[in-house]
């Protein structure tokens, strides 16, 4: 019904912009039929003169009524920017969706610690997670500004002591230094803490 939110992404495509809400293409396309409180009748009342007139179309949300008089030239318009607009969305949640994005989301922040905490994970398991950590520093984290990453394990293990600016020479450093990391069967119940608590205490870090 509304394809239109106020999101950036939005805005950047033009949707709102194109006006392609359903408030906003009834606004286009024809009238609200009104009522009006008569006195004599103590209550409102509808105008009647467009009953019959007009295709009418009525809001489930609120009752309300529109009387539509759009010729269908216009209507057909509409109809093909709502395609566009489902297109443009049907792309965006691919993208989403895909790569590095569909196991971490997109990341958004400027600078960022990733904190890997591979728990028990078996040899092949603990391959798989550092081929998906590989994929976001390539895919993802390249588009940033800085990072470091963290190893929770019985005995801390930091890529670099501070965040760090990204380059390709340094996305390239982490993956590799991620593939040196060697396989542990135990971690100790507080490693995770530790190392979120090690994390958070680089001010430059938003995420």
């Amino acid at each position: 019904q509304s394809l239109v939110s106020s999101s950036k992404w939005l805005q950047r495509y033009g949707l709102k912009r194109n006006k392609l809400s359903l408030s906003q293409i009834l606004s286009q396309i024809g009238f609200q039929h009104r009522k009006d409180y008569v006195t004599t009748l103590g209550k409102p009342v509808a105008s009647r003169y467009a009953d019959g007139v007009f295709p009418q179309y009525k809001r489930a949300q609120d009752g309300s009524v529109y009387n539509l008089t759009a010729k269908k030239e216009l209507i057909l318009h509409f109809v093909d920017c709502l395609i566009g607009a489902i297109e443009l969305y049907k792309q965006r949640m691919e993208w989403l969706t895909s790569e590095s994005r569909q196991i971490f989301g997109v990341i958004q922040e400027q600078c960022i610690v990733i904190v890997l905490d591979f728990g028990t994970a078996a040899p092949t398991e603990f391959d798989l997670c550092r081929d998906a950590l590989s994929m976001v520093l390539v895919e993802q984290v390249i588009q940033i500004s800085r990072f470091n990453l963290i190893r929770a394990a019985q005995d801390l293990m930091k890529w670099q002591q501070k965040c760090t600016p990204v380059s390709e020479h340094t996305v390239k450093s982490a993956v590799r230094w991620l593939w040196k990391l060697e396989h542990m069967t135990a971690v100790s119940h507080s490693s995770s803490a530790e190392a979120l608590l090690e994390a958070m205490a680089d001010e430059a870090v938003s995420s």
